[in-house]
């Protein structure tokens, strides 16, 4: 799968880049997690319902609204019991058949990208799926379903790009189940709603590749154990990590929880063959050095892990013993490349399981694109137009 550039024009002309003004664009990268939701946690309960009242559910209608949202079709104000299981425990909100909430929040700052995390759950016991979640927001929508493949809980956290819009643009938020076969127990459990904003990502020095230690990406819950998980995004336009494309579902893990190479985050292939991630770097002809690295992210994770990496003209397959303990081994790859978009890709080949039957998988980190020695990388004049006046505007 390859993701698809415009051609580069004849006209432009390179650029050398002053170092005061990488600094100035480094801090373009603006990330935040902002308050922009109201009782995103749902833990202020519906106008109808009597202080210290000991109900499990309470269902929605007219007269019992939740504080900050709007809702139609059917759904339940829920308190985490032994039936619901959820990571912050409290208060969440059951969506049934045609079951809708809805919130709108004022964006705040130009030039910036919208990530939301949440926790989604089945809405009974014995559910191994949930019907359909859509979240969407304005040019953005995407569809979630609870499958417990990916850890021991009776929950995932899911991230999920948003959009990015300009300043006291309103932006209406819409969370709501979709009808299929299942049975009216499974129907989706939210809560734990929370917003990221993240500015424009650039390159670490010397580093071809934007966003190579997978620092910039979703919220992690704090009291979540299990990551969030990320899926297919064919491009990285409208990736909730920064830069990357997503190939099937992979685990975006902190170092709190998990073992991490480098940094506060990496990126775990989860789903099994062909289950990765993808980049594209702009690059002049001549040779190349790729390296990074691949590691088990200390979840009991035991396996051969088989990774196909394939790098402008060039592919090799890479392979890591793991005893789940947390490891990590460096690896290198040269290549050469035209003078065009080259695309980084990182494969699992292998489908993995813990000894409690959850998927896990290699993790990637720390990676890093260099040019060949006596090869300089300019940049365009032009792409430097917009970066200088989204640095100008953050600055202000």
């Amino acid at each position: 799968m390859a993701l698809q550039f415009p051609s580069p024009s004849s006209s432009n002309q390179p650029w050398r880049l002053p170092e005061t003004l990488l600094l100035l664009l480094l801090l373009s990268a603006g990330v935040t997690s902002r308050e922009l939701l109201k009782n995103s946690d749902f833990e202020s309960p519906p106008s109808n319902l009597p202080e210290n009242s000991n109900k499990t559910s309470v269902k929605l209608n007219e007269n019992s609204t939740i504080p900050g949202w709007t809702f139609q079709g059917t759904g339940e104000y829920i308190t985490v019991s032994e039936n619901i299981s959820l990571p912050e425990k409290g208060h969440a909100i059951l969506l049934g058949e045609d079951g809708r909430i809805n919130q709108t929040f004022i964006a705040d700052v130009d030039f910036l990208n919208y990530l939301l995390t949440f926790a989604l759950a089945p809405g009974g016991q014995n559910c191994s799926s949930t019907a359909p979640l859509l979240v969407s927001a304005p040019d953005s929508d995407a569809m979630f379903t609870f499958s417990q493949h990916y850890g021991k809980e009776t929950w995932e956290v899911h991230g999920v790009f948003l959009g990015s819009w300009g300043d006291e643009e309103p932006v209406n938020l819409k969370i709501g189940s979709q009808a299929n076969d299942s049975t009216p127990a499974c129907w989706p459990v939210i809560d734990s709603l929370h917003i990221k904003t993240m500015g424009v990502v650039m390159p670490d020095s010397g580093n071809l590749v934007v966003n190579g230690g997978f620092e910039f990406g979703p919220d992690f819950l704090e009291s979540v154990e299990g990551g969030v998980l990320l899926d297919t995004v064919p491009t990285p336009l409208f990736s909730p990590l920064a830069q990357w494309a997503i190939l099937g579902t992979v685990r975006y893990i902190n170092s709190k929880h998990f073992f991490v190479p480098r940094g506060n985050a990496a990126v775990e292939l989860i789903s099994g063959a062909s289950s990765g991630v993808q980049a594209a770097v702009k690059l002049q002809a001549g040779s190349y050095t790729l390296t990074f690295t691949l590691g088990d992210a200390n979840d009991s994770c035991e396996a051969k892990f088989l990774v196909g990496v394939q790098a402008g003209s060039g592919s090799q397959n890479f392979t890591l013993e793991s005893n789940g303990t947390g490891s990590a081994v460096k690896f290198s790859m040269p290549f050469n490349a035209a003078p065009d978009y080259s695309t980084i890709t990182f494969l699992c080949y292998t489908t993995s399981k813990t000894k409690d039957g959850d998927f896990c998988g290699p993790v990637i980190d720390d990676v890093f694109l260099r040019a060949s020695h006596g090869l300089r990388i300019l940049m365009p004049w032009k792409t430097l137009i917009p970066l200088c006046l989204i640095t100008i505007l953050f600055l202000l």
